[in-house]
């Protein structure tokens, strides 16, 4: 026996020299296993897009759950025959990175407003290449068989031209538009959001009670009021049918005497306060929906960094916030307030990074016609051409399709990928210009200026599964794209899921993956979202380093249904260290008990029967792979090592191999040293390190353990 089993199990002696042997192999790379006849050159392939990492930080639970589920898939695909491709990438994440870097400005007392654009964007560069490799050396120690010779970056030159690409076909297409529409605003950040990054809070504010000429108003948000003409009804509301559509109304308001038009429009909730309301339409986007309908002025009040401008008179230059209480002041002294709610309970619209209340502005961006890819999206997910794991998710994906909104994929950052595209000084027309040769308006024969806006992240990222394959011309597109699944937080489902299949069904004709897998939150143990404010996240190098990176991928896996949200313990993550020493000891024994047991003897009846026996389990095992139960297929095949094979088999067989005389000593040697080897390669996609390592000191074995074939029922 070999003198190593002689010591305990080391994990942090062993993983880094394993992770070294499998990536010096050359097998996370399918062309080599064809290579080196460890896969058939027909094979049929299966693929995994890594959802790239963002480049702006460190691994956190959620990542580690992610390369263990994609990693259990690719490994026992792999050890099934199947030409598997996991390639690995990393994303620039765009606003998410520029906030993390804005941070660190904030630190040094420093403001990206104050710096040159390519100065702060060299500077984030530097510090997301820094990162990036420290990223990529924490996805390896979570064991991740990705072929890193494959591995991409968002801002790679190809993914931008082919990002590039997509964006003209969508001009040319018409399904792209720049226009003057109602967006959602970060007023500290600066930029535009689509409605997904929005994030709603309830809150409890005052809620203003205003007369306006005959009519009484209500709102939260007085300060927006300054430049309200326009006081609109339900053409239906019998309190006001001798109000009619386009009559005009002198008034006294805020500052002074204005002249309001009545407008009729069958949006408004006549169940609602008292049924009229006065409309802003460069702040609020059911107010501008009701501007455009009936072709009315829209006048900005606020600006961008959430200042009242000079229409708002003597207020003109503060801050909404400090304005508020003044303009009420105001409106009192005037005898304009009829009453005050001070507990009106409603949902503001916050930035989901820094929690600003969101502050709409009218401005110009690019924006897709959504609904023509929602549409085609929709037919395939109906058709049943995409699997949702769990299912439910595919309701949920075809109601947001179905209500589908234009996407607005402008945003007002430097890092990223810029917008190829110019804009008319004089009319701000926009056009699209890849190769940088337009100087002057298609439609006023303006000057033209270098858009400065870049792309939303999700938009490149949206494009991933077939950008990252090299589309459309490469092999690698061609041998596995559409891919097999995409697994992926339950979280993001709009955000990126639903976008990949509609830019991926418009690009390449083909749906990008053929089954979504969505995992949920990993949670502290006392089942909390996990957030730096409460100190409580989870850095699993923490976990890998104490107790070993194979208990802390099973600790993640048993237990954990899709889309339900996981709390991690870690008395879990110790309890399969346990389970990782009780294999090495199973091991141990086996070998020092088997030594010199005849292969080509017959079973006898009993063991027969044993062997039946677990053929049982790896059939229950391989189908709950197979449908993507990983919880169920990591539990049974635990149970059986420790309370099966260990606890009643090797058992029994103390006594059986005590006695020498017997003749079911040799079948029984030969049946440890099958179910054991067995069991190796069951267990392997769920715990790597320990069976890889268990396997090389066995010394008998000619391939690694990560390119054996996968136990076969009928064998």
């Amino acid at each position: 026996m070999n003198p190593k089993f002689l010591k305990p199990y080391n994990p942090s002696e062993t993983e880094t020299k394993i992770y070294k042997l499998w990536e010096e192999s050359g097998f996370f790379n399918p062309d080599i296993c064809i290579k080196k006849g460890v896969t058939k050159a027909d094979a049929e392939p299966f693929t995994i897009i890594m959802p790239p990492t963002n480049a702006n930080g460190s691994l956190h639970a959620g990542h580690g759950l992610v390369m263990a589920i994609e990693d259990i898939m690719v490994r026992y695909k792999r050890m099934r025959g199947f030409k598997t491709l996991w390639l690995p990438g990393l994303d620039h994440a765009g606003f998410e990175t520029q906030v993390v870097y804005e941070k660190k400005l904030e630190k040094e007392g420093r403001s990206r407003f104050e710096m040159n654009p390519k100065d702060l964007y060299q500077e984030i560069l530097d510090f997301t290449l820094t990162n990036s490799a420290n990223i990529k050396s924490q996805v390896k120690s979570i064991g991740a068989s990705c072929d890193w010779s494959r591995e991409k970056f968002t801002l790679d030159p190809d993914i931008v031209k082919t990002v590039y690409n997509t964006f003209k076909k969508l001009s040319d297409d018409n399904l792209l538009y720049r226009g003057k529409r109602i967006v959602s605003w970060c007023p500290k950040h600066q930029t535009s959001f689509s409605d997904l990054e929005i994030k709603d809070e309830e809150k409890i504010e005052p809620f203003y009670y205003l007369k306006y000429g005959p009519f009484t108003i209500a709102t939260s948000r007085p300060e927006t009021k300054f430049g309200d003409k326009y006081v609109v009804m339900h053409p239906n509301d019998a309190r006001y049918k001798k109000y009619s559509d386009g009559q005009k109304i002198d008034l006294e308001w805020i500052n002074g005497p204005i002249t309001a038009t009545i407008i009729k429009d069958e949006a408004i909730d006549m169940e609602f306060g008292t049924g009229v309301m006065t409309i802003t339409p460069w702040h609020d986007a059911a107010d501008f929906a009701i501007a455009e309908r009936h072709n009315l002025e829209k006048e900005q009040i606020i600006d961008e960094k959430g200042k009242l401008l000079p229409i708002a008179g003597e207020f003109a230059g503060l801050h909404i916030s400090k304005a508020r209480p003044l303009i009420i002041q105001k409106l009192q002294k005037k005898g304009l307030v009829e009453k005050i709610d001070e507990k009106y309970k409603h949902v503001i619209r916050t930035c989901y990074k820094c929690g600003t209340t969101i502050e709409p502005q009218i401005k110009n961006q690019w924006f897709i016609k959504m609904k023509p890819l929602a549409e085609k999206a929709l037919e395939k997910i109906e058709g049943g051409e995409i699997n949702y794991i769990p299912e439910q998710y595919k309701k949920i994906s075809a109601h947001w399709l179905e209500n589908i909104i234009d996407w607005n994929i402008s945003r007002q950052i430097v890092w990223g990928i810029p917008i190829p595209a110019k804009i008319c000084t004089q009319c701000e027309n926009g056009f699209v210009d890849l190769e940088n040769s337009l100087d002057k308006c298609e439609k006023c024969g303006g000057e033209l200026a270098k858009d400065n806006d870049t792309f939303d992240t999700w938009f490149s990222s949206g494009q991933w599964p077939f950008a990252a394959l090299g589309y459309p011309n490469s092999n690698d597109f061609k041998t596995y794209y559409p891919t097999d699944v995409m697994e992926t937080a339950g979280e993001i489902i709009f955000f990126w899921v639903s976008r990949m299949i509609m830019l991926g069904l418009y690009i390449t004709g083909k749906i990008p993956f053929k089954t979504v897998y969505l995992h949920g939150l990993v949670l502290d143990a006392k089942g909390q979202k996990m957030s730096k404010s409460k100190g409580n996240v989870i850095n699993p190098l923490d976990f890998t380093a104490k107790y070993g990176t194979d208990a802390f991928r099973i600790g993640l896996i048993i237990g954990n249904t899709p889309g339900t949200s996981l709390a991690l313990s870690e008395d879990k993550i110790r309890g399969y260290k346990n389970f990782a020493n009780k294999i090495w000891n199973i091991a141990r024994f086996v070998l020092a008990s088997s030594e010199g047991y005849d292969e080509k003897s017959a079973y006898m009846e009993k063991d027969v029967e044993l062997i039946d026996q677990f053929k049982k389990i790896v059939e229950d095992a391989t189908s709950d792979l197979d449908n993507f139960r990983f919880y169920l297929a990591g539990e049974k095949i635990y149970h059986y090592i420790w309370h099966t094979f260990a606890d009643i088999i090797l058992e029994e067989s103390k006594k059986i191999l005590l006695d020498r005389n017997t003749p079911e000593i040799n079948s029984r040697k030969k049946l440890l040293i099958s179910i054991l080897k067995d069991c190796l390669k069951v267990l392997h996609p769920f715990m790597p390190f320990v069976t890889e390592e268990i396997w090389q000191t066995m010394g008998s074995n000619k391939n690694l353990l990560m390119v054996e074939k996968w136990p076969s029922v009928k064998e």
